[in-house]
């Protein structure tokens, strides 16, 4: 019987280990994830940003600080001479009212833009702008829950939108038509939750006795409570919305605080910081501009050092609030912020991380990849013109990181509102740790945290920026600063992939636009700075630098703290014909007064080199250049432009920029796989010279004077040939259709090869000059492709949204594409688009196909190709919440100009397939939503067409082929009256009779700066991530102390800078720490050389000797902590914990566990021997009688010898 009790209970024994050891893997592979339970509610956070115009109110901005008293005067005395009499200052009651503001907000009943336009006009009043109102929503949604495991440490609340959205199906409703803002939802990707302060290795500074102490860092959030466990030196925490409470019943403040400043369990960065809260958002997750405007004036009178700023947005023409963002840093606010959830999608880029002198934050996760929801750049708002800049800046753990919850405890959350407070507590931690603090300015904290960053290896500059945040480089950097100027990027290398995408995607050549690289510079040595004299721009003679020419456009007053120079690079004339690759280096002097304190009096200089590195190659066939409209795309800001696609709820505005390298990057690549060179045209069609594309004189008006090549119509056919030759293609034929379907077609000779003008979803107007050119252009041989998209005033009207708080409507400017200024711009050839809008899954030579809210061919010419569709109505849909199917839906034309030489014309009615933000499914319906397959084979099937002539035979014979509209019974789209476009607008401007087209503006000139070559080879290329550059180096093999022999292994070597006595290029001094107690040596660190012959050495910071930089001895002191209540544990007081640099929590809850387990298991092994040692049966041996020798007392148990 007590064997069989012995036998169970070391059967239940086993069982309980295994399953212990199970989940001590998961918690070590897995976390904080536990394994799924039914009554578990699976949740995954979703983070929705939207902002809206408050009607009647507005901020009026003025010159300076005034009191109440004389702002009050001020608006008075400028509404005298008006009409208005209707108005009045809203008060503000929060802790700035009794200081001087900048700024007031008043309530004008009356719409009257003259009184508006006489606040403006007082010397005093600086701009007067709407009052707008931020929603964020922060709420969780159902997942899967056997793909979800439950999670102890989860939000338990559900967040709803201040404006949900109610509808998943366009058939229930209208709700789903009045989605108001830009819904941005994305599900985040789940990751190992782990104690990021110390997997980015801040204990090693804590241990050096630097904890963020007499920093001041201010956390503009939904608050925080007042009592919380977590935080130990709160200064302040202020309310400035219209709630009476400071505390967070949110969550998502509390937990940015204590990634920042949290001093137990889920531990910040710099536990001994001054807290400063400020409570922006309320409870429904609502906010003012005039609230922000007034806490931020409010930090600079408190002298904040640091400011984390987890929010943002995509207004970033809101001009109160970046105005006084601009203000707060160059007060040396450091202000950090995030740059968007809204990945993996390009040009996605949120306000205010978008600026220049604020460090914008990406987020990775534990595994260093970049996380899918994390935005992309580039900055969108230079477009058109111009071209967007490097962003984010760096990138951190943004995915699984754990904070502090509302009322203690630990979570972990995803975002990249996550991974701006992780830089936010390193800025904090970074800036305690400098002597001389008046180095510290929002210049010189980024030039550390960019030139100390680690790169990833395969993720290009629009994804991770500079990189990976490296901690303890930033604090060697920051440890021998001096005050410079650096440039981001510190190169421009065309030839190198993938870092440099899209630069390095297509090489140069002559007679293509120019290429256009935004670089911005920062101005360590003060807040307000210029460049000196002129960039200078000097080619090294021996790696044919004077094969290209270069032009500038910079800021002339770098405020504050930075500036940006963009530099236009193109091919001369004389390697027209040439192959190769091309160096220089650009040259910059910048200035700065000097400082209060200094004795000189005189500016402090800076000079950074900028080299250059591009690839050349001949011009190519014409066939082979696609030149993209930019020019005519509109996005938000600033108007109301709506979705393309009406059933992706997830995306009601259009902000992506429609850019070739931002929302059209899938097709962008697509064509360059084909050898297609794609080219940018940011000004009006007047300003491209037409014979690089097509065969005639392009007509007569200004061109751009840029190095356009020019070739006779004989060398283009020769050419032309050639490449068809060598490429095995017959000769192109043209099929061109004559009378009635099912007539005999006609074969006509193919003209010359042509390059195409490539228009898709244009918005804006356009210039008449425009049309009479572009006609000009078509009839001498240039093709044109134009993907349009819906365009219908009554479904306009239909998803215009109302805002319940404000009362206000906002209408569309213009649909998906502006149909009638591209009927005006088609019309000499009798084209044009209808205002049906379709919507429906087809195919088409043998491809599946979607159609997203297109519109119909209304008119053709007779001789052209058409092919139809049976299309769902889903104008009809949108308007009545009734179905009906439409047969014969002209989709797709495609018409040969009949003049000889000239160009080719197609249409399409939808440009969804092309747009990777309406390619995927919605994420939000409830109801699965058809997938928008894209339609590149179809561009390339165009593309033949325009570009050689040559019809595909699946459109030609398809059966879905009919006879062209010719317009008789439908009727012309016209403008949505009283639509505000002209406000917008690069073409029209308001009139008495109504908007008209402003005068034509001049083509931009680009001024070629003065080369001054050197005669001398370019500076060897180096690996840019040497020191200030990217990543760790590795020895070659592990190093063991020379006296002891205590081995060195790479999770020492690497895990802490408090053995390290000096670093250089290419070795590291060491000492491990047990020889150090031993009496042991250093020992130097040889570091293996990466071979990367194409890519630039990083500019290292000036003035920095690396051999000089010593690391601070030791100081054995870390973070002061509180006493222990009643029931809480200390694992996390220690820094480091068990295993220093890793999260380690679990382990140090299971030691004691294991430890009783396996004393319990030597017990029953101990039990079980003497319990088989008793019930043994005895065997007994012959005794063997021996003569005993000695007499013994009392006789042995066995025979003795």
């Amino acid at each position: 019987m007590t064997m069989k009790l012995v036998h169970i209970w070391l059967l239940l024994l086993v069982v309980f280990l295994c399953g212990k050891k199970h989940l001590g893997d998961r918690l070590e592979k897995k976390s904080f994830e536990k394994a799924p339970c039914p009554g578990c509610s699976h949740l995954t956070l979703k983070v929705e940003f939207s902002s809206t115009v408050v009607e009647y109110e507005y901020i009026v901005a003025f010159n300076g600080y005034f009191t109440a008293k004389a702002r009050n005067s001020f608006i008075s005395s400028a509404l005298k001479s008006s009409a208005i009499d209707n108005w009045r200052i809203i008060p503000r009651n929060n802790p700035s009212s009794d200081y001087p503001s900048d700024f007031e907000v008043i309530q004008i009943k009356e719409k009257q833009k003259a009184g508006l336009l006489t606040l403006e006009d007082h010397p005093n009043i600086k701009r007067v702008t709407p009052q707008r109102k931020v929603f964020r929503s922060l709420k969780y949604t159902e997942s899967d829950p056997a793909a979800v495991p439950c999670n102890e440490t989860r939000w338990s609340q559900k967040w709803q939108s201040s404006r949900p959205l109610r509808r998943a199906s366009l058939s229930l409703g209208s709700g789903f038509w009045h989605a108001t803002g830009r819904h941005s939802s994305r599900r985040l990707l789940r990751a190992i939750p782990r104690q990021v302060a110390q997997t980015l290795q801040a204990d090693v500074l804590w241990q050096m006795g630097y904890t963020g102490a007499n920093v001041r860092v201010a956390v503009f959030d939904t608050g925080l409570s007042e009592k919380h466990p977590h935080f130990k030196n709160v200064k302040e925490r202020t309310n400035w919305t219209n709630e009476r409470t400071l505390d967070d019943g949110l969550g998502h403040g509390t937990f940015v605080a204590g990634v920042i400043a949290s001093m137990r369990e889920c531990q910040g960065f710099a536990p001994d910081a001054e807290l400063h809260i400020f409570r922006v958002f309320t409870n429904n997750q609502v906010s003012y501009t005039s609230w922000f405007l007034d806490a931020f004036n409010y930090a600079i009178l408190k002298k904040i050092d640091v400011l984390n700023l987890s929010i943002g947005g995509p207004d970033f023409m809101d001009h109160p609030f970046v105005d006084k963002v601009w203000e707060l840093t160059a007060n040396n606010v450091i202000m950090v912020s995030a740059i968007g959830n809204d990945g993996p999608l390009y040009g996605t880029l949120n306000n205010p991380a978008d600026q220049m002198d604020v460090i914008g934050v990406g987020g990775i996760d534990f595994e260093d990849n970049i996380a899918r929801f994390s935005s992309r750049g580039m900055t969108t708002w230079e477009l058109p013109g111009g071209y967007g800049r490097m962003k984010p800046d760096i990138v951190t753990y943004g995915a699984g990181v754990r904070g502090s919850g509302v009322k203690g405890g630990c979570r972990a959350l995803s975002g990249t509102s996550v991974a701006s407070p992780v830089v936010a507590g390193a800025v904090t931690l970074l800036v305690s740790t400098v002597q001389r603090r008046e180095l510290v300015n929002p210049a010189s904290m980024k030039q550390a945290l960019i030139a100390a960053a680690r790169r990833l290896p395969g993720v290009n500059m629009f994804e991770q920026g500079h990189g990976k945040l490296d901690l303890l480089r930033a604090y060697q950097v920051l440890s021998s600063y001096k005050p410079q100027a650096s440039l981001s990027p510190s190169y421009i290398d065309l030839t190198e992939c993938p870092y440099m995408w899209p630069y390095c995607s297509q090489p140069i050549y002559y007679g293509g636009m120019p290429t256009i690289v935004n670089v911005t510079i920062l101005n360590g040595m003060g807040v307000t700075g210029r460049i000196v004299d002129k960039p200078e721009w000097q080619p090294y003679l021996p790696q044919n630098g004077d094969s290209i020419e270069v032009a500038f456009s910079y800021s002339s007053v770098l405020w504050p703290w930075s500036g940006y120079l963009a530099i236009s690079i193109s091919v001369t004339k004389q390697a027209a014909s040439w192959e190769g690759v091309a160096q220089g280096h650009v040259t910059v002097t910048v200035a700065s007064p000097a400082e209060v304190d200094s004795n000189s009096g005189a500016e402090q200089t800076s000079t950074v080199k900028l080299p250059i590195k591009v690839k050349i190659i001949p011009a190519p066939p014409r066939s082979k250049r696609v030149l993209w409209d930019q020019y005519h795309n509109l996005r938000y800001p600033p108007g109301y432009f709506p979705r393309d696609n009406l059933r992706m709820k997830n995306d009601p505005l259009d902000w992506n920029g429609d850019h070739i390298h931002t929302n059209f990057r899938d097709m962008y690549q697509h064509l360059r796989s084909m050898g297609y060179f794609v080219e940018v045209l940011g000004s009006p069609f007047t300003c491209f010279d037409a014979n690089q594309y097509g065969e005639g004189h392009g007509g007569a008006g200004p061109v751009v004077p840029l190095s356009w090549g020019r070739r006779s119509r004989a060398q283009t056919r020769v050419r032309a040939a050639s490449h068809r030759s060598c490429r095995g293609q017959r000769s192109a034929v043209l099929l061109k259709r004559r009378g009635p379907v099912g007539a005999a077609a006609v074969l006509t000779p193919a003209l010359s090869p042509a390059g195409t003008l490539l228009m898709v979803d244009s918005e804006e107007e356009y210039f008449p000059e425009e049309a009479a050119k572009l006609r000009r252009d078509v009839d001498s041989g240039l093709s044109l492709i134009v993907f349009s998209d819906w365009y219908n005033t009554s479904v306009m009207r239909k998803v215009k949204f109302y805002d319940e708080n404000t009362r206000q409507w906002w209408m569309p400017d213009t649909g998906g594409a502006n149909i009638p200024a591209l009927n005006e711009l088609l019309s000499v050839w009798n084209m044009g688009f209808s205002d049906g809008l379709y919507e429906g899954d087809f195919t088409l030579a043998n491809h599946d196909m979607y159609y997203a809210s297109g519109c119909s061919i209304a008119k053709f010419p007779e001789d052209g190709i058409v092919i139809t569709q049976t299309f769902k109505d889903q104008g009809l849909e949108v308007l009545k919440q009734e179905t009906a199917v439409v047969e014969n839906v002209p989709i797709l034309g495609l018409y040969q100009i009949p003049a000889e030489g000239g160009g080719r014309i197609v249409l399409y009615g939808d440009s969804n397939c092309l747009d990777d933000s309406h390619r995927q499914k919605d994420l939000v319906a409830k109801q699965p939503v058809a997938e928008p397959a894209d339609c590149f084979w179809l561009l390339d099937a165009l593309l033949q067409f325009t570009s050689y002539g040559v019809m595909p035979p699946s459109l030609s014979h398809s059966g879905a082929r009919q006879r062209p509209p010719s317009g008789a019974h439908s009727v012309a789209p016209e403008r949505m009256e009283g639509n505000h476009l002209h406000r917008y607008s690069k073409v029209l401007e308001a009139r008495l009779g109504g908007p008209e087209p402003r005068a034509l503006p001049a083509c931009p000139h680009l001024s070629w700066a003065k080369p001054q070559p050197l005669n001398e080879t370019a500076p060897r290329t180096h690996f840019p991530e040497s020191f200030l550059g990217v990543r760790h180096p590795y020895p070659e093999q592990l190093p063991e102390c020379q006296t002891c022999k205590e081995p060195l292994g790479e999770a020492n070597l690497l895990s802490s800078l408090r053995d390290v006595v000096k670093f250089s290029n290419d070795n590291v001094v060491r000492c491990h720490p047990v020889c150090s107690t031993r009496g042991g040596h250093c020992q130097v660190i040889k570091f293996q050389n990466r071979k990367a012959p194409n890519l630039w050495k990083h500019q290292k910071l000036l003035s920095i000797d690396l051999d000089k930089v010593v690391v601070p001895s030791f100081r054995p002191n870390r973070p002061q902590v509180r006493p222990l209540s009643p029931g809480e544990s200390g694992a996390w007081d220690i820094p480091g914990g068990i295993m220093p640099g890793r999260y380690n929590q679990e382990v140090g809850q299971t030691i004691p566990v294991f430890a009783f387990l396996g004393a319990m298991v030597v017990l029953a092994f101990f039990v079980v021997q003497i319990n088989k040692a008793k019930s043994r049966p005895k065997r007994r041996k012959p005794r063997v009688k021996r003569p005993q020798l000695v007499q013994q007392v009392h006789p042995p148990k066995a025979p003795s010898v």
